[in-house]
């Protein structure tokens, strides 16, 4: 018995990775980052006629500080679903405001090897967002409550006064708030 269920879940397994190579990560707005899948099947896309203004709230960090931010990767990920469903780059005005447990990801290469002994496994990424016309911001709150002000930031990174501000602003501005 104990065989059959070992053979029937490698079965399945092995089926799911067949199906998984039929769809290879798209990465139409973000090179690298943020991969998504094409479902030949989707019947609701964006509407492309929309200009899309979005707010992200970023306070989510890695697990490990040799690790890539998974909020930073999903803002990579909701700009390839737009342009995968059709919407042009530059009908999506994405800005993201970084703090929390986020903070450190901001931090230049060399900052962030001195302070955790690694380079900063976002920097790339950060750059891909900055080339895809995202607005990077970080709290100047959270740099200096976290202990990384004045450190030196990835060149893509704007200080703000506050996250609080850059949301409220861009909320009034009609800019649809997202958290990641």
């Amino acid at each position: 018995m104990k065989y059959i269920i070992i053979a029937i879940a490698g079965f399945v397994l092995s089926g799911v990775v067949v199906q998984a190579q039929d769809f290879p990560p798209q990465h139409p707005i973000v090179p690298t980052f943020g991969g998504i899948y094409d479902i030949p099947e989707v019947r609701k896309k964006p509407d492309t006629t929309l200009t899309y203004q979005i707010v992200i709230d970023v306070t989510q960090g890695a697990e490990e500080y040799d690790q890539l931010n998974p909020a930073l990767n999903n803002i990579a990920r909701m700009l390839n679903l737009h342009g995968l469903g059709g919407v042009p780059k530059d009908k999506l005005e994405v800005v993201a405001v970084i703090h929390s447990l986020a903070t450190p990801t901001v931090l230049s290469n060399e900052a962030y090897n001195e302070k955790f002994g690694c380079d900063n496994p976002n920097d790339k990424l950060i750059r891909a967002l900055s080339e895809a016309g995202v607005s990077l911001y970080v709290c100047g709150q959270s740099l200096l409550a976290r202990d990384f002000y004045p450190q030196p930031l990835h060149p893509d990174i704007t200080v703000s006064i506050s996250a609080l501000t850059v949301q409220t602003e861009y909320q009034l501005k009609g800019y649809a708030l997202l958290k990641f």
